[in-house]
């Protein structure tokens, strides 16, 4: 029977491997795992919230891929700039890892099609239309910084979901499925069994049982206010749709999260978040106050205050922006991005064709990968090589592929030297000790794998560095499958339990929708909106967001739990009129989640590590004696507990190159 709203058809289905989300970790993976599950009978199905083709962080485009490795630099030059990128706390192993896979899965975009940007031999800069030698034949790719090179990305992801799609098989994709809850085994509450969601199109519920997963959905936004209210909202710098369910599903299902205090206040141009890399990197623009002074100048001696991160030839972003909010703080604002006077300079250097192909280019960083700040450039009557555009520092985004490492703690390498044993005692005992315990990818949950945000310690991967960690990913789990062949999946929680919970929401709306005329005015419900604009409120206020200058303290973290607290029984008491606000509320739960991951890890790490993009004002030192350590949790979903505890951080790459 066709299932109708409140009474969902229920599907049920069994596989081996099940890939959960759409975006460059599953197309990855997806791409990889049929040329290890050969010969095999494994049965593999990728799920995805939206549609493939444009689902993700590279949804809108790109206008460059920013981790390519290239064969003048290795990868521990990588893995140090990642680590004092993200203020000394990283995992060698997995970056390094990264590193020496990646420059293979963008020889594969180029393959399937990318256009890449090339210099010829008398150095001149070309589009990638043009046609050079391809970069693994050793074309000279257009750097944009040491480790960016230029692409015209407008169509990046639909190159790269179309190879993921022809290798595994159309008929092992659904699409416009939302995973909302993983479930545990019957037999092994430390094992992976099932997971189910909802489509988003029909009213059907389904239930998935398999040995193994990969979680990777994205990282989390919309959890704190935004800068962009009113008609402005729903702007957001990462993609709106990423809701934090990577984070909260795998913390329920008992996997161990790592440096989730750790966040990105991406410094954007003003109210439409557009990229600021290429204009620092390939145009040469330079960042001022409202006066013209270059404030990286003007306030460098407040680098010397967080050795050894402020001595680096590039300083960690935090710290960038730390710079900048001294300016705003003390009324030198606004802050400006001097376009005029790059280009100008760009102009005496460049002849008169390249002049009018960079101005181009110009708008077309934006029409790649951020189109809504060209409307805000034609709508304020701005002309870059006439006129200068004001940056703004964001409101906090949690991600762990970009310039974040917040995530799970996954299993590394074998061949780097990479810690077998932890020397912290108050580590929970039923977790695995050192860095590789099992499969790479896996978590600490037997069979639940993750790649891209969902991977934590590790930033710096982007689009290229995520796809490769899917691609790891899945030659690992068809390992772990065939390993445990004799394994046979039991969820610990009935089917109708299930969806009874899933479809909590409707039924709540159901059974109280005609108590009022209004149906968004009603005691006994509150609209999934609502519930999102309280989070952020509180994220907001008492979580270190724009409202307080990303400063917060004991005191305000304690009533941020407070009310993190009534606002999870309020949520019990969401409403669902349709299935658009079913999405919505299962978003929100797992905001909620995350929201809560974020506050108790600032809690616990009693010190301001990442300055610039939070400040403790009880605590506003880096104190490397005490807190150069992964701060980590596990949650309790029985309990609704979490437990925070420390894991030592080891240097695997000589870090003192940084400094020479």
């Amino acid at each position: 029977m066709a299932g109708e709203f409140g009474n969902p058809e229920v599907v049920e289905e069994e596989v081996d491997i099940l890939l959960i989300g759409g975006g460059m970790a599953c197309c990855g993976a997806a791409f990889e795992i049929m040329r290890w599950a050969e010969g095999t009978d494994l049965k593999i199905k990728l799920v995805d919230k939206a549609a493939m083709d444009r689902s993700g962080a590279v949804a809108q485009g790109l206008s460059a891929i920013n981790t390519y490795i290239g064969p003048e630099q290795d990868p521990a030059d990588y893995a140090r700039m990642v680590s004092n990128d993200l203020m000394g706390i990283t995992r060698d192993d997995l970056a390094y890892d990264v590193g020496r896979h990646v420059d293979e899965s963008v020889h594969l975009f180029e393959e399937w099609g990318l256009p890449i940007w090339k210099t010829d031999e008398n150095g001149e800069r070309h589009n990638g239309a043009e046609g050079l030698t391809p970069l693994k034949d050793g074309g000279k790719p257009v750097r944009s910084g040491k480790w960016q090179i230029m692409i015209n990305g407008e169509s990046y992801k639909w190159i790269v979901a179309e190879a993921a799609k022809k290798a595994l098989g159309i008929d092992n994709i659904q699409e416009r499925i939302f995973i909302v809850k993983l479930v545990n085994d019957k037999n092994d509450k430390n094992r992976i069994a099932g997971a189910v969601g909802f489509s988003v199109r029909e009213h059907k519920v389904f239930v998935y049982k398999f040995k193994a997963c990969l979680l990777a959905a994205g990282g989390c936004v919309n959890l704190f206010r935004p800068r962009s209210v009113g008609e402005g909202q729903g702007r957001a710098w990462y993609p709106v749709w990423n809701a934090g369910s990577t984070y909260s599903m795998a913390a329920e299902a008992g996997a161990e999260l790592t440096l989730m205090e750790n966040r990105f206040v991406p410094t954007r141009f003003k109210d439409g978040y557009g990229p600021v890399g290429a204009w620092f990197l390939l145009f040469k623009a330079k960042a001022t106050n409202a006066f013209g002074e270059v404030y990286m100048d003007r306030n460098k001696e407040m680098l010397d205050d967080y050795p050894p991160y402020g001595q680096a030839a590039v300083p960690a972003s935090c710290l960038r922006n730390h710079l900048m909010l001294k300016e705003m703080k003390e009324g030198r604002g606004p802050i400006y991005m001097d376009t005029v006077t790059a280009l100008a300079n760009l102009r005496e250097t460049l002849s008169p064709r390249e002049v009018k192909h960079l101005e181009a280019e110009a708008w077309e960083d934006f029409l790649d990968m951020c189109v809504g700040q060209c409307g805000i450039w034609v709508g304020e009557n701005i002309e870059p090589e006439k006129k200068n555009s004001e940056l703004m520092p964001t409101e906090p985004y949690l991600l762990g592929s970009h310039s974040g490492c917040c995530g799970i703690w996954v299993s590394g390498p074998t061949d780097v030297g990479a810690p077998t044993d932890e020397e912290y005692s108050d580590v929970p005992e039923h977790l695995p000790k050192g860095w590789n315990w099992g499969y790479r990818g896996m978590t600490t949950v037997k069979g639940l794998f993750t790649a891209g945000d969902g991977v934590g310690a590790s930033g710096h991967k982007f689009s290229s560095g995520s796809h490769a960690e899917g691609r790891m990913a899945a030659k690992a789990m068809v390992k772990y499958c065939l390993d445990n062949k004799d394994v046979t999946p039991e969820l610990d929680t009935s089917v109708d339990d299930l969806v009874a919970e899933i479809y909590k929401p409707v039924r709540n709306f159901l059974e109280h929708k005609d108590y009022t005329t209004a149906i968004d005015v009603n005691p006994n419900y509150i609209t999934p909106r609502m519930l999102q604009f309280r989070l952020q409120k509180i994220m907001d206020e008492y979580v270190a967001g724009v409202a307080t200058y990303y400063v917060t303290n004991a005191k305000m973290l304690e009533v941020a739990g407070e009310k993190l607290d009534m606002l999870k029984e309020d949520a019990e008491k969401m409403r669902a009129k349709d299935l658009h606000e079913l999405l919505r509320a299962w978003e929100n739960y797992h905001r909620i989640l995350t929201a809560e991951a974020h506050m108790k890890h600032i809690e616990f790490r009693e010190e301001s590590r990442y300055p610039g993009f939070y400040y403790r004002a009880d605590y506003n030192i880096v104190d490397e004696e005490n807190w150069k350590c992964f701060v980590n949790s596990i949650y309790d979903k029985e309990t609704k507990k979490w437990t925070c505890f420390k894991r030592k951080h080891v240097d695997l790459v000589d870090k003192s190159k940084l400094f020479k």
